[in-house]
């Protein structure tokens, strides 16, 4: 291995001006159909539906009044030691109150449908949360359509998500990717074979009969029920990680689905060797590092992108993968952008534009890496470009070793 070259571990690519770095590593194992997507509530806030936070403030502002004017007075970003002035509630809202202030959006709940509805199955709180996310199902944002596109893994579309929307659902209709729905107990079990595949609510999926009753996990107690006593989540998580890169879009590191999500996987993969690497999207206004070491520290490697402007970054740089994607991207994108950075000399070229020349070349088999060459030299490409396909073309292995 030539030791001034980053290795496959190494390397990074930029699919566009302004957007962030990806590990080449990660592109790869999409090229060959080896990603699985897992979206969070972050995805469907630009659908204007809420995350966990928010759809506790709207349950409390219709089932307690008195707790949510307590509750909405709460900054975001208030940490442990927020005092509420909580003189008007009972203990018990007090107690709620107190899990609101330090995030425990799934505890809090679980207390209220415990003091409503002594935890009926269909309690108010839950037909309020059906209600709620029913009444707002929109369409689905660009973002949506972008993760279809990119959950197909070669003819089939697979991706989960702990939303309870349908949104990707429709999104796959307009990018004619139509795909089943599968929660919970109905999910199939992970394979690389062509039935695992649909939609898969892993928390469940507001029913599209409102007057039925959509089995969701929401509580504290539906997490112990699902993670704990009979283990459907992480048990699917748990074989989907050894066969795919998990790739998080949609979620923060303290979201109450990480305390349950991968951390179980996070320490079973210093014990077992065939775990594969998982990812995270992870968006910040300003450079935080200990965000980005609180996501390496639960075992997942954070891909930073520029959060202002409402995540166009994540949002554009997801719509350029799938354009570029292997799988199912625009053949007519990957050679325009063959054709423009071949324009200047290679030892002229940005490091940006080397290493996502490279890439695509990297990825492809060798009768396409045949016709980017004839692409190359019929766009009248310096020798330092066919140079590099060829070297390419010699590499041991098609993973990006060099």
């Amino acid at each position: 291995m030539n030791p001034t070259k980053p290795s496959s571990i190494d390397r990074v690519i930029s699919l566009g001006d302004g957007l962030p770095a990806i590990p080449e590593r990660l592109l790869l194992a999409h090229a060959r159909g080896e990603v699985l997507f897992i979206c969070g509530a972050g995805i469907s806030t630009s659908a204007d539906l809420p995350d966990f936070r928010k759809l506790v403030l709207d349950v409390y502002k219709v089932l307690d009044k008195g707790a949510h004017a307590v509750l909405v007075s709460v900054p975001r970003q208030a940490c442990n030691q927020w005092e509420a002035d909580c003189s008007s509630l009972t203990e018990r809202q007090r107690a709620e109150v107190k899990r609101f202030i330090i995030g425990d959006y799934d505890v809090v709940l679980g207390m209220l449908e415990r003091r409503l509805d002594n935890q009926a199955r269909d309690s108010s709180v839950r037909r309020e949360v059906a209600r709620s996310l029913g009444a707002r199902a929109g369409k689905p944002a660009p973002i949506h359509r972008m993760l279809m596109r990119l959950a197909d893994r070669g003819g089939v579309a697979t991706i989960v998500t702990t939303n309870f929307d349908r949104l990707l659902e429709e999104a796959g209709k307009r990018v004619r990717l139509p795909v089943e729905t599968y929660t919970l107990g109905s999910i199939p079990r992970p394979t690389r074979q062509s039935d695992f595949a649909g939609v898969l609510h892993i928390h469940g999926a507001v029913d599209r009969n409102p007057r039925r009753f959509s089995e969701l996990v929401l509580s504290d107690q539906d997490f112990g029920e699902f993670y704990l006593r009979r283990r459907i989540v992480p048990d699917f998580i748990y074989d989907a990680a050894r066969l795919f890169h998990l790739v998080l879009v949609g979620y923060s590191a303290n979201d109450p689905p990480m305390r349950y999500l991968l951390n179980a996987v996070a320490a079973d993969g210093t014990r077992f060797d065939d775990l594969k690497e998982r990812f995270t999207f992870f968006g910040t206004g300003v450079p935080d590092p200990v965000a980005l070491e609180d996501w390496k520290a639960r075992g997942i490697t954070p891909i930073h992108y520029d959060a202002n402007n409402k995540h166009t970054a994540l949002c554009e740089t997801l719509k350029r993968w799938a354009e570029l994607s292997a799988v199912n991207g625009r053949k007519k994108t990957v050679d325009t952008e063959i054709r423009r950075i071949v324009k200047a000399p290679r030892a002229a070229a940005s490091e940006a534009d080397r290493d996502l020349f490279d890439h695509l070349v990297r990825r492809s088999n060798a009768s396409e890496r045949v016709r980017l060459s004839a692409l190359a030299s019929d766009a009248k490409a310096d020798l330092g470009w066919l140079d590099a396909i060829m070297k390419i073309g010699a590499e041991k292995e098609r993973g990006g070793r060099s």
